[in-house]
């Protein structure tokens, strides 16, 4: 099975447009590197209250640019697959810093995906750690380090449960890259006055309400979501109808 780089990353904020990064850990078979980095702007408040990395803490750090992991990881990401969680995010903080993933794996997508009947409240990675049952002995702060540990066992969970369907590690591994690679398609509503019910039933009695939503999502490209402006999209159009 071709390698796979289970990577998290703490930022100082959570627009990757304009944040960058301040932590980094990633880790391939037992090896587990973690960085920390003075960002070329202030953590903000928020973050801090979140990860508790200060502007203290990374002032005499060295930047990721000039840092020894930015190669490292460049190679490793060049011949193998990026795990993370809500990837999308962390494909673009190191986008801004230079670094391409070509393949990666999302296991938020994927757990969205598998869970087609809508059983799991939530899909953040603490939340699904508890859901699922794993057992593991990780620090209780919020870093990143402590963050690959757990996405590395979620990732197996679901790995599993597609390789049911495949027949080999490695179709289980490209089905995986296929669902990460394209929008969520939802069939419940998971907020609001109508969550737990069907989009298709929603759109059916009460159009205007996602015709509403679908303004929202759509209002900035900041703001944008694009596994929910996907699935408006889709049972908005008319041949959903």
């Amino acid at each position: 099975m071709r390698n796979l780089i289970f990577l998290d990353t703490e930022t100082t904020g959570n627009e990757p447009k304009t944040d960058r990064l301040c932590q980094v850990c990633y880790k391939v078979g037992s090896e587990v590197k973690v960085g920390y980095f003075k960002p070329p702007l202030p953590i903000s408040v928020k973050a801090m209250s979140i990860t508790h990395i200060t502007n203290k803490m990374v002032e005499n750090a060295e930047t990721f640019s000039q840092s020894q992991m930015k190669q490292e990881l460049q190679t490793l990401l060049d011949e193998g697959v990026l795990v993370a969680h809500s990837a999308l995010f962390d494909l673009a903080i190191l986008k801004a810093e230079g670094v391409n993933a070509p393949r990666f794996i999302d296991t938020l997508r994927v757990a969205r995906f598998l869970d087609s009947e809508n059983k799991i409240p939530e899909y953040n990675l603490q939340y699904l750690r508890y859901f699922l049952g794993l057992e593991l002995e990780v620090g209780g702060a919020h870093d990143a380090e402590a963050d690959v540990l757990v996405l590395e066992a979620v990732f197996g969970r679901l790995f599993a449960k597609v390789r049911e369907n495949e027949e080999s590690d490695e179709a289980a591994i490209e089905r995986l890259i296929e669902i990460s690679g394209r929008p969520t398609l939802f069939k419940y509503m998971l907020f609001g006055k109508y969550k737990g019910q069907l989009l298709s039933e929603i759109v059916k009695t009460d159009r205007r309400y996602l015709e509403w939503l679908f303004a929202q999502k759509t209002a900035t490209e900041e703001e944008s979501d694009e596994d929910w402006v996907y699935t408006l999209k889709h049972y908005l159009s008319p041949s959903a109808s």
